[in-house]
């Protein structure tokens, strides 16, 4: 049952007396009665909306495919290699032991989704979700060069197989392939980084026949989701659809009709006043209904399929100039501003949100500022009492566990900081490997002076050459009365 958020509808025809027929909400708009698939053949769109969201997508490509070969510090702009639990943003490096500002930085992540779906709908959808941008921007545009417009692709698939088609199907499936590969060796990069991407390429096929064999399974799950599933990731498969109908109100911004100023919708005809003929603007010429990409009439409301992805109006605005009728009767808007001519403003529960959102990207901030390139612990052996030293010193044994967490080996050495004291490692010296933990043992030794008490408390700073690169807290234990003989 697909149906819109109660209190976003209003029945536009109540007033006037009419039955809106609202059997669209009985199934979605891509599967007919029998479940069997529609396809959807949209009209090319054109427009000022459009033009914006091809320059803004293809802007958002460039960044795709150039960000795996930016460096900061030598580090990736962003590499998410999860087969070595190693992820990098912003030439910051993160491991598993960061586990903390992964947590916070998904809940901030969807603390962000919720406000900005409360306030925008899904203009993410329309405007930056890959899903659309290599649909609408790209594959949409191969084929529209390659087969033509919706009408010739219609007459094209309901045609029986001569060379023609041939010719443009093996055409278009070819580059829509060729595209895909390229796509999920892009996305290769994101997770080995570009420069063992560009090794493996460089190989001879056949050292890696495991990896071409994955990444042509990978690039067909792509070219099989722009070739033949499309509208349905966004449809049956994206739980962002029905996120809608819990976060949008009255006041979201959505695309929407107008239809106080739409309706009672009737054909164009030349010269007629259409207010005094009981019209509304809307002509139903169907173009809102031709130009969309999944196939829905949005004069019947906000939608689990609509996408917000604009095309219905510049095709809308089109047809208002071409009769001489104000454009805008669809359109950016809220069901308040359509309804009661209320103009958008920040509401409390958006302003609740932000405050979260706020607090949540503070300690985020907060956590990546003070993070250190080491995690060091520094334990006393359990156990263990201490030792008296010949020279009347006091000892203590602890374990060492210390994690790097650059992609660089870094040679440390530890030292006391708030008290005079010998540092004596058990074994060789501490080479910290990138990435992984390093582990030893060490005798901490402190003169009876420098004792407080059965307890002192030490700080420990870890040093690689004069750097340092954190602080750690532990403890020394010593006689109740050091200077008791």
């Amino acid at each position: 049952m697909i149906a819109q958020p109660a209190h976003i509808q209003r029945d536009a025809f109540a007033k006037k007396g009419s039955t809106k027929d609202e059997s669209y909400r009985d199934s979605i708009s891509t599967v007919d009665k029998r479940g069997k698939r529609v396809w959807v053949y949209p009209k090319k769109p054109n427009g000022k909306f459009t033009r914006w969201r091809q320059w803004f997508g293809y802007s958002l490509l460039v960044l795709l495919f150039v960000v795996p070969f930016l460096r900061i510090n030598g580090e990736p702009v962003l590499m998410i290699n999860i087969l070595e639990r190693s992820f990098v943003f912003f030439g910051q490096v993160f491991w598993t032991q960061d586990f903390l500002i992964f947590v916070i930085g998904f809940i901030t992540f969807i603390i962000f989704v919720a406000l900005f779906t409360v306030a925008f709908g899904r203009l993410f959808c329309g405007w930056a979700c890959p899903q659309t941008v290599f649909m609408e921007h790209v594959f949409r545009r191969i084929e529209y060069a390659i087969e033509g417009d919706w009408k010739q692709q219609q007459a094209l698939n309901n045609g029986p197989m001569t060379t023609d088609k041939l010719w443009k199907k093996t055409l278009k499936h070819a580059a829509f392939f060729g595209i895909s590969f390229l796509i999920g060796n892009t996305f290769l990069a994101y997770i080995i980084g570009s420069d063992e991407l560009l090794h493996i390429m460089r190989d001879p096929s056949a050292k890696h026949t495991g990896g071409l064999i994955a990444m042509t399974i990978f690039s067909g799950v792509f070219y099989g989701n722009f070739a033949f599933f499309r509208e349905q990731a966004c449809t049956t498969v994206c739980p962002y659809g029905r996120l809608q109908g819990v976060l949008l109100d009255r006041k979201s911004i959505v695309i929407a009709y107008d239809h106080v100023r739409g309706e009672a919708r009737g054909l164009f005809r030349k010269g007629e006043e259409r207010s005094t003929a009981g019209k509304g603007d809307c002509i139903d010429c169907k173009a809102c209904v031709h130009v969309c990409p999944t196939g829905i009439d949005i004069r019947n409301g906000t939608q689990l399929e609509c996408v917000n992805c604009t095309a219905c109006i510049d095709a809308c605005d089109h047809i208002m100039r071409s009769v001489d009728l104000p454009t805008g009767l669809i359109r950016y808007a809220s069901e308040d501003e359509v309804a009661e001519k209320k103009t958008f403003h920040f509401n409390t529960r958006m302003k609740a949100y932000t405050v979260v959102l706020a607090a949540l990207v503070g300690v985020l901030a907060t956590l990546i500022i003070l993070r250190t390139d080491t995690e060091t612990t520094v334990l006393r052996t359990p156990g263990m009492l201490f030792q008296t030293q010949p020279d009347g010193r006091i000892s203590n044994l602890y374990a060492i566990k210390s994690v790097n967490k650059t992609h660089h080996d870094l040679p440390v050495h530890l030292e006391l900081m708030n008290v005079d004291g010998e540092i004596k490692l058990i074994g060789k010296a501490m080479d910290l490997k990138a990435g992984e933990l390093g582990q030893s043992e060490m005798f901490i030794i402190l003169p009876k002076d420098q004792l407080q008490g059965m307890k002192t408390k030490l700080v420990i700073g870890v040093y690689t050459g004069e750097k340092l690169l954190e602080k750690v807290s532990t403890s020394f234990v010593g006689p109740i009365n050091p200077n008791r003989p």
